[in-house]
């Protein structure tokens, strides 16, 4: 493992909304996740949501909903989920 490499990890809620998805909208967003394992620091679309721990990636209308581990160098994918629905609590 060099010392660019970070971990994916998938919790259990965001396995079950990829599965859900329709199979054009999981490639892209399949494909922007490859992108912030890939490169975290240069990845377009990614914001830290206010007054929650996590942070959001766009993908067109869908919301991917992440934390990520510095000391750890994983990516942590919690939810994927529409605009309308990815903020509510």
């Amino acid at each position: 493992m060099s010392e660019s490499d970070w971990r994916l990890e998938l919790a259990p809620g965001a396995q079950r909304d990829l599965r859900r998805l329709d199979r054009q909208i999981m490639r892209r967003v399949l494909a922007a996740i490859d992108r912030v394992v890939a490169d975290p620091d240069n990845v377009t679309g990614v914001r830290k949501l206010t007054g929650r721990p996590e942070l959001r990636l766009r993908v067109g209308d869908w919301r991917v909903l992440f934390a990520r581990d510095d000391q750890a160098r994983e990516i942590r994918i919690l939810r994927v989920l529409p605009r309308g629905r990815a903020y509510d609590r």
